[in-house]
């Protein structure tokens, strides 16, 4: 199957790739590096060296690409954490989840795209209720999250709401594991950064359109839904690093 990766050389990007390649896939990946696109295609990977926010290019190289399915696993996050870079990176991310999302939305109209997957958060859920269903409110309204959690949605109902894909939306967990701020869960709802390139792998000929909470399973979020439907195991651990 063609697969276009947007955020190739991210974290769950670099631990989805050697699963879409052992899988048989046809990956083409994004990068905004030039070093990054060499080691990609080291990788198996046909890279795209691309700006998000260029629709024509995007446009173009999804066009040359022509996915069956687009993962969109772009941010906009500092490699390493530092919480007050991790702050003013909220504005930046947020137009990576809204005028991002819209571009590659837009490019896969003129290719046979037909499942776009896109990575959300399962950590803005309205307090109570808990663990949460993905039909439970997000806090919209949380002076903190405030612009992280509206781009989160906006971008999520461009994903569902399109009649032209079938947008697969997985809620991740606060991340841990190779290649992110922490070796080991700190906060929950948690998710290890090899289930969560799993489940991404999972989406892709399982389930059908809607949301899906993707986490460890601890009682703050459900996954239910996401075992059942996708087979998602949040003890899924990938075992190896090609670009170490």
């Amino acid at each position: 199957m063609r697969v276009f990766l947007a955020g190739a050389y991210g974290a769950i990007g670099r631990r989805l790739i050697p699963l879409l390649v052992k899988a048989g896939h046809d990956v083409t990946g994004t990068t905004r590096s030039s070093e990054s696109a060499q080691k990609l295609a080291t990788a198996g990977v046909h890279p795209a060296v691309l700006d998000v926010f260029d629709a024509p290019a995007v446009a173009a190289a999804v066009r040359s690409a022509a996915p069956q399915v687009m993962i969109h696993q772009l941010t906009d996050l500092p490699r390493e954490f530092d919480q007050a870079r991790v702050s003013a990176a909220y504005s930046a991310n947020a137009r990576i989840r809204m005028e991002g999302t819209r571009n590659l939305i837009a490019a896969s109209h003129s290719s046979p795209v037909r499942r776009f997957i896109v990575q959300s958060i399962a950590f803005a859920y309205a307090p109570g209720g808990e663990p949460h269903q993905e039909t439970d409110p997000l806090n919209v309204d949380d002076p903190l999250r405030a612009v992280t959690v509206r781009g989160a949605l906006e971008m999520e109902q461009q994903v569902l709401r399109d009649p032209n894909i079938e947008g697969m939306v997985l809620r991740y967990g606060l991340l841990y594991g190779q290649g992110t701020w922490h070796e080991t869960a700190l906060r929950k709802p948690a998710l290890h950064v090899d289930a969560a390139a799993h489940a991404a792998l999972l989406a892709m000929t399982r389930g059908t359109s809607g949301i899906y909470n993707i986490a460890d399973d601890e009682g703050i979020v459900s996954v239910t839904k996401a075992r059942a439907q996708l087979g998602f195991d949040p003890q899924f651990r990938l075992g190896c690093d090609i670009f170490s």
